[in-house]
């Protein structure tokens, strides 16, 4: 399957043109328990970001535009919501107030760009995607304010012309950020040696972390204590939520199915994770879940088409 075919189907996005995509990794914070912020296929038929309190109650629509608005992530004070969107014509990172107020392109690459992650700092946002024409997917990273000062984290130099760089978040502490490293793609499209991986801040010390042979291709996301990872790890349209300590040890599975599991995200007290499920027949809900696996349950009730989540520590004010 084609690479942005397969973020194509992690986003939601339906549309493609010669098998390719037409215009939740993030990082946890430590603090209080906010909102969880999601894209949600509307009754109008659009994709577009919500929020909801953890017990789903108190639903908001965030964003109203026509085009498709996913892969929404908070800062780490919980004031901002960085997300893609295509409304401009291909996916670029945006920003937004926790309100939706305040909505602004962050990039303009021209290629494709999607899930980013703040700094814990809030001046930088980290990012995966492809500039311009360049057929592979890298890590970049940009200026949270101005866009500005877009620089490569990666490169696939030395790799098969499938190899890609993706899904990056950063560690609570700054220092760090995991990402999904595949060497290749085989002759259908299957990434190579997908992998969970983790670099410094600046790109240097890449370092493999999971090392089995199913595909890792989902959004590895940091505990707010940073001590563990929880991630994705099954072939597509079979994954299931992993979770490991920092430095790929005890490696535990979470979820068992039935459906398709993938995008973690770690609440801000580290007491719970909320993942994706599609569970197929257009049924793809945001689920709750205890860190260790347990007592599972939609965040909002009822089939619903919904996207990977973002959790907001909660900072001042109200939520």
């Amino acid at each position: 399957m084609d690479r942005k075919v397969r973020i194509a189907a992690t986003i939601g996005a339906g549309l493609a043109l010669a098998g390719a995509l037409v215009g939740p990794v993030s990082a946890t914070y430590p603090g209080d328990v906010g909102r969880l912020a999601f894209a949600m296929t509307g009754p109008g038929g659009n994709n577009d970001i919500y929020t909801a309190l953890q017990n789903g109650k108190n639903v908001r629509r965030l964003t109203t535009d026509p085009g498709f608005d996913a892969c929404a992530s908070y800062s780490a004070d919980g004031a901002h919501i960085a997300f893609c969107s295509d409304r401009t014509g291909a996916f670029e990172i945006w920003a937004m107030d926790k309100n939706g107020g305040n909505q602004h392109a962050v990039t303009s690459l021209g290629g494709f760009a999607t899930f980013p992650d703040y700094s814990p700092d809030g001046r930088r946002i980290v990012f995966g995607g492809a500039e311009g024409s360049d057929p592979n997917d890298e890590i970049y990273v940009v200026n949270a304010t101005t866009g500005g000062g877009l620089a490569a984290l990666t490169s696939c130099a030395g790799f098969g012309v499938g190899c890609f760089n993706d899904y990056p978040a950063y560690s609570p502490d700054g220092r760090k950020i995991a990402f999904i490293h595949a060497d290749d793609a085989d002759d259908d499209g299957n990434p190579v040696n997908e992998q969970v991986w983790v670099m410094n801040a600046d790109g240097s010390n890449k370092t493999q972390l999971t090392f089995d042979h199913v595909a890792h291709d989902q959004l590895p996301d940091w505990s707010p204590d940073g001590t563990q990872i929880a991630y994705g790890d099954g072939d597509f349209g079979n994954g299931r939520i992993f979770k490991m300590h920092a430095d790929g040890s005890h490696q535990t599975q979470l979820t068992f199915g039935p459906g398709d599991d993938f995008g973690a995200a770690w609440s801000p007290d580290g007491r719970h994770i909320a993942f994706v499920s599609n569970l197929g027949g257009g049924d793809r809900p945001v689920i709750v879940m205890d860190a260790n696996g347990s007592n599972q349950h939609r965040l909002t009730q009822g089939p619903s088409r919904q996207f990977v989540p973002g959790w907001q520590p909660l900072g001042g004010g109200d939520n």
